[in-house]
C-alpha cells in the first residue's frame, strides 16, 4: 500500500494557533494541545476583562471627581454634583469631569458653582 500524504489544513490550523501563542512562555507556546488551551483561556479572559475594564475606569473617574469636589466645597459630594448636573441638563460625562478635575480644578469649581445657583 502506498503512503498517503496528508493535506495542509491541519498544519495551517496548528500554525495559526502557534502564531497566536508565540508570546506565551514554555510549553504554552510550543505544544499544540497546551497552546490551544491557553488560547481559549486568553480569549475568555480578554472577553471578560473588557467589561471589567469599563467598570474599573468608571470607578476611577467617580473617585477622582468625588475627591476634587469634596476638596473644593464643604458639605458637597459627588452624588449631589451629578444630581444637580442632571437637573440643569448639563451633558458632561464622568470621563470629561474627571479630566477637568485633574487638569483644571478651577474650572470644576466654576461648574459646581454654576449648578448650585
Amino acid at each position: 500500500m502506498t503512503r498517503v500524504k496528508r493535506g495542509y489544513i491541519a498544519r495551517r490550523r496548528r500554525t495559526k494557533i502557534r502564531l497566536f501563542a508565540s508570546t506565551f512562555i514554555g510549553a504554552h507556546s510550543r505544544l499544540t494541545r497546551t497552546a490551544t488551551q491557553q488560547k481559549m483561556r486568553a480569549l475568555f479572559s480578554s472577553h471578560r476583562d473588557r467589561g471589567r475594564q469599563k467598570r474599573d475606569f468608571r470607578r476611577l473617574w467617580i473617585t477622582r471627581i468625588n475627591a476634587a469636589v469634596r476638596e473644593n466645597g464643604v458639605f458637597y459630594s459627588y452624588s449631589i454634583l451629578i444630581h444637580n448636573l442632571y437637573k440643569k441638563q448639563l451633558l458632561l460625562n464622568r470621563k470629561i469631569l474627571a479630566q477637568i478635575a485633574i487638569s483644571n480644578k478651577n474650572c470644576l469649581y466654576m461648574i459646581s458653582n454654576k449648578i448650585i445657583k
